[in-house]
């Protein structure tokens, strides 16, 4: 917020665009990470019968919100005073001081959020043994890409208004400045479509991760009781949370006793091998002798 208001100081003293663009991406974020914030608390709510598997999609609902609702609106407006700007004939500010020291001073900022960010994520993805890329883009946890990419877009937008405030100063044609707001804005709306279509991905039902997937059925594959896994279905419930439905076929000869041993070690196998497991539902098929899960 402090940044905020830094850069909208700075726009009014300067008049500048891109600077106002910036306030306005600033005051974005900060709205971003309250419904972040508020999502964590929603998702965190224990099991009821109306919602048996927990609240953890809130996380992914307030995501698609925040996409939508602050990076458009933050957008909106950097291409729309922009436009107005360019028609005319921008402010034709010769104040350039305040808006460089601001932008120094968020570059600062951004740019130790933006490390430490990216450190975060690369140690995770370590944890996970996946590559950086593939993490990122396969992590259910929205605060991961949304902290990422925030980060990422305000170094870009720092970068935009500099170099248009910066050939404004330089050649003295008014139209960098405002040039620089649009393409903000036009970042700011590529940003809020991935964020929002990732979001949307996880909100209709987003399975397990490809190696996750090849954990759970070579777990179910180990047991020397289960003869052939002939359907593997996860479901998304929240960003650590994963709902494992299999169909599998026994081995024959089986008496009960042995069928509720078994599903209880497929059931504790499941949440060794992926730790985001918290539901496993096993539909077998029971042996000649009769018995089923």
């Amino acid at each position: 917020m402090t940044i905020a208001v830094a850069k909208i100081f700075a726009g009014v003293i300067s008049g500048s665009a891109a600077m106002y663009a910036e306030a306005a991406h600033s005051l974005a974020d900060t709205t971003n990470q309250s419904f972040l914030l508020y999502s964590i608390g929603l998702s965190e709510r224990p099991p009821d019968p109306e919602h048996p598997f927990g609240s953890g999609r809130e996380r992914f609902l307030w995501t698609f919100v925040a996409a939508v609702g602050t990076f458009l609106a933050g957008a909106i407006f950097a291409i729309g005073w922009g436009a107005y700007e360019l028609v005319t004939g921008g402010g034709g500010e010769t104040e350039f001081v305040v808006p460089f020291a601001v932008l120094g001073l968020s570059l600062l900022t951004e740019g130790f959020s933006w490390l430490r960010a990216l450190r975060q994520t690369r140690r995770e993805a370590r944890r996970e043994k996946l590559g950086y890329l593939d993490y990122v883009r396969q992590s259910r946890d929205p605060n991961v890409k949304m902290v990422l990419f925030e980060d990422s877009a305000a170094l870009i937008g720092i970068a935009l208004a500099a170099v248009g405030i910066g050939l404004q100063a330089i050649t003295g044609v008014a139209f960098w400045d405002p040039a620089a707001s649009v393409a903000i804005g036009v970042m700011l709306i590529f940003v809020a479509f991935w964020m929002a279509r990732d979001a949307r991905y996880m909100l209709v039902g987003a399975s397990a991760r490809p190696d996750e997937r090849v954990r759970l059925e070579a777990a179910l594959d180990s047991f020397p009781e289960v003869d052939e896994v002939r359907e593997l279905l996860t479901l998304t419930l929240g960003p650590n949370a994963l709902l494992v439905a299999a169909r599998i076929d026994l081995a024959d000869g089986l008496d009960a006793d042995r069928i509720e041993r078994v599903s209880d070690e497929i059931d504790a196998r499941l949440h060794e091998v992926v730790d985001d497991v918290t539901e496993v539902f096993i539909d077998a098929t029971p042996p000649p002798e009769g018995g089923a899960l």
